[in-house]
């Protein structure tokens, strides 16, 4: 059976958006796509008419425009589809526990304020053991390679931290036979920021930058090597991660970053690096959970 991309809808434009663009993404990548549309029935403890078959039906219309469009527009797409008895997140996330990825759509309201994710959209973006790519409303549109439009990754901590990360980075440019960018932020640890003896034993070592620069090669060095095709630009800048891939991927096709999973008392977060490209990136965004 081939692997599997989860994409949930509800019968907005927003989901329609990252329904078309998850089929895109699985021809390319040869997947199949299952649309999940979650819908359980829940009387309201208010005077409002309600009509549990009329809903019902609904829900499965929902599911069947949704298949036909896909199929009207990408004929080859191998595509299934159901409605889950159950409320969206702990649906699809069972809907996703095997699959290549998750996609999920998101509102825009302009450059300055950018997405509204929503709170279902943080949940599974959180939650989720796969990548979540989420897509902005009437942003996900095809991109040819003839544009030369970039996949942006931002690349973090060593060789074997950022692996999951650059991983998925690779194979969607290879899928979408485009260049890769690879960002790398660092700033000043607080010791050289205040110590101007600090700063002059950095640059008698060689600097900081060159430091991260060679941090960063060293991390694209087997991902190179396994996907000799792609042509990767590596790039390191100093100041905040957030900005530098903002950025960076202000005219990409898919920006790409890493969410660490650990166990908190506050439950599980997305980290702020992701909350912002999640929020302000026009382009779709992937978040790769990884140790």
């Amino acid at each position: 059976m081939k692997r599997t991309l989860v994409v949930g809808v509800d019968g907005s434009p927003e989901s329609r958006t990252a329904a078309d663009w998850a089929a895109r993404e699985a021809v390319r990548r040869d997947l199949r796509v299952h649309v999940v549309h979650a819908w359980l029935w829940q009387p309201l403890a208010v005077p409002v008419v309600q009509d549990r078959a009329v809903e019902a039906r609904r829900a499965r219309e929902i599911l069947e425009e949704t298949e036909a469009e896909l199929t009207r527009r990408h004929p080859t797409l191998a595509l299934t589809a159901e409605v889950v008895p159950d409320v969206p997140v702990p649906a699809l996330l069972r809907a996703a526990k095997e699959a290549e990825m998750l996609v999920l759509g998101s509102r825009g309201y302009g450059a300055v304020a950018g997405f509204l994710l929503g709170s279902y959209g943080q949940q599974l973006i959180a939650a989720a053991e796969c990548p979540v790519v989420s897509v902005r409303a009437g942003r996900g549109g095809p991109v040819s390679a003839a544009d030369g439009a970039e996949v942006v990754v931002g690349q973090q901590g060593g060789v074997e931290e950022s692996a999951d990360v650059l991983r998925f980075a690779f194979e969607a440019a290879a899928a979408h036979g485009a260049p890769l960018r690879a960002v790398r932020a660092w700033s000043l640890p607080p010791v050289y920021g205040y110590s101007p003896g600090s700063l002059w034993v950095a640059n008698q070592l060689g600097g900081l930058e060159p430091f991260e620069k060679d941090a960063l090669e060293q991390a694209l060095e087997p991902w190179r090597s396994r996907y000799p095709e792609v042509d990767v630009v590596a790039h390191v800048e100093q100041g905040s991660a957030g900005h530098a891939l903002l950025s960076a991927a202000s005219d990409a096709r898919l920006l790409v970053v890493g969410r660490r999973v650990r166990d908190s008392v506050l439950g599980t977060r997305i980290g702020s690096v992701a909350h912002a490209v999640l929020h302000h990136a026009a382009c779709p965004v992937a978040v790769v959970p990884h140790r």
